[in-house]
C-alpha cells in the first residue's frame, strides 16, 4: 500500500524558489510514496461565519476533501516578514475548522524554510512549527530543514547543484519517513 504525501507551497511566485527546493526534496521519498501537489492560491480567505451559517465556500470543500486523502504534509515556506505568508496561514485555518473536524489532526509533517537571504526563513519555520504543534501534528525536529541563500545551490533551471543540499535534503526525507511509519495505523 502506497502512501500519499501532501505537498503545500507557501509561494504562489512564478519560478518559486521554495516550489523549486520542495518538488525536487520530495521527489527523494521512496518510490513508494505518492506527493499530492496541494494547491491554496485559490482557497477564500477563512471567516467562521461560512461555517457557522453552513454557506462554505467550494474552495474550502475541496481543499478539505482533498487532505482527507493525504496521509501527510510536506509544508514549504518562503520567510515573509519573519512568518508565513498570509496564503500559508489561511490554508491552515481552513483545514483547522470547523472546531473537531480538523485534517490535519495526526498527520506527520516536515516543515522546509527556504530563503535567498542568510537567517533561511528561520521566523517563518518556528512560527509554522507552532501552529503545527497546536495542530496534533507530529513534525521532524531533527534535522531542522532551513536552506539559506538558496540562489546559491540552485542553476538557472532552478535544480539544486549543491551535492551536500542533496545529501542534507536526503536526511531530512528519511526521517520523515521514519516518522510517517511511527504514525500509520
Amino acid at each position: 500500500m502506497s502512501t500519499t504525501v501532501g505537498l503545500i507551497v507557501g509561494s504562489l511566485r512564478k519560478g518559486s524558489y521554495t516550489r523549486a527546493v520542495a518538488e525536487q526534496t520530495a521527489a527523494l521519498l521512496p518510490k513508494d510514496y505518492v506527493v499530492k501537489q496541494i494547491n491554496i492560491g485559490d482557497l477564500d480567505l477563512y471567516n467562521q461565519d461560512f461555517d457557522d451559517e453552513n454557506r462554505v465556500p467550494e474552495s474550502w470543500k475541496k481543499f478539505r476533501e482533498e487532505m482527507q486523502t493525504v496521509d501527510a504534509v510536506i509544508f514549504a515556506t518562503p520567510e515573509y516578514n519573519r512568518s508565513v505568508p498570509g496564503v500559508l496561514k489561511n490554508a491552515i485555518d481552513v483545514g483547522s475548522r470547523p472546531y473537531g473536524a480538523s485534517v490535519w489532526d495526526k498527520k506527520p509533517a516536515i516543515i522546509l524554510s527556504v530563503s535567498p537571504g542568510a537567517i533561511s526563513g528561520f521566523g517563518a519555520n518556528h512560527h509554522l512549527r507552532q501552529s503545527l504543534v497546536f495542530l496534533n501534528m507530529p513534525v521532524v525536529q531533527q534535522p531542522e530543514v532551513y536552506l539559506g541563500n538558496v540562489t546559491n545551490i540552485l542553476d538557472d533551471n532552478l535544480k539544486i547543484t549543491n551535492e551536500g543540499t542533496i545529501k542534507f535534503l536526503q536526511s531530512a526525507m528519511d526521517t520523515f519517513v521514519d516518522l510517517i511509519n511511527r504514525f500509520k495505523d
